[in-house]
């Protein structure tokens, strides 16, 4: 539980009883995200699938753990959850950095727009007809890659996959190559009004 948390259950003069319920409650919420199951595990490649295969709670772990960097390229970004976890991150001090597709300029408010809002370097790919990658790369060392968009159907509803690598040097480099190329021909996002 957090320090904040422990503050107010004190102040508030709790029993120990309902302190105790707020502690499990807040390891419960921690472990749901860091319990999903890959299908396989292999030579540090582990494979997600949906609907329903923990691919969301995955990607959100590894948000979670990112120490330097997170660089993303997302063809449509709309899981609040999953954004709410890049935001964080950069909140972290964590160097992050976004490329979406055009597509976002036509939503409504897109991820991309909440990501702007927060401060988030947010970047639009326009030099192909689509930007259709769906990457991940954090500190380095994890990949994260598959039919996946990042979306709270592709979580729940469709068939996808998702590949987590690790430990990857010379994949890792080619991704963070593809990343910078497109990173260089990408424009600011212009946000949309925070909702």
């Amino acid at each position: 539980m957090s320090d904040g948390v422990w503050r107010i259950a004190v102040k508030n003069k709790m029993s120990a009883f309902a302190t105790l319920l707020i502690c499990l409650m807040a390891l419960g919420a921690r472990e749901t995200v860091h319990n999903a199951r890959p299908v396989a595990n292999e030579d540090n490649i582990a494979v997600f699938f949906s609907p329903d295969g923990g691919c969301a709670e995955a990607i959100i772990a590894e948000l979670n753990a990112a120490k330097k960097s997170i660089h993303m390229q997302a063809y449509f970004f709309s899981s609040p959850k999953i954004a709410k976890a890049v935001a964080e991150a950069h909140l972290r001090k964590v160097e992050v950095s976004v490329i979406v597709d055009k597509s976002v300029e036509t939503a409504n408010y897109s991820s991309a727009d909440y990501l702007a809002n927060a401060g988030v370097p947010t970047f639009v790919d326009k030099e192909h007809a689509i930007a259709h990658n769906k990457i991940i790369l954090i500190d380095g060392q994890i990949i994260i890659t598959g039919s996946f968009n990042f979306t709270a159907s592709a979580d729940t509803d469709n068939a996808e996959n998702l590949l987590i690598l690790n430990n990857k040097p010379k994949i890792y480099a080619a991704y963070e190559k593809n990343f910078q190329d497109h990173l260089k021909h990408s424009k600011k996002h212009v946000a949309k009004a925070d909702k």
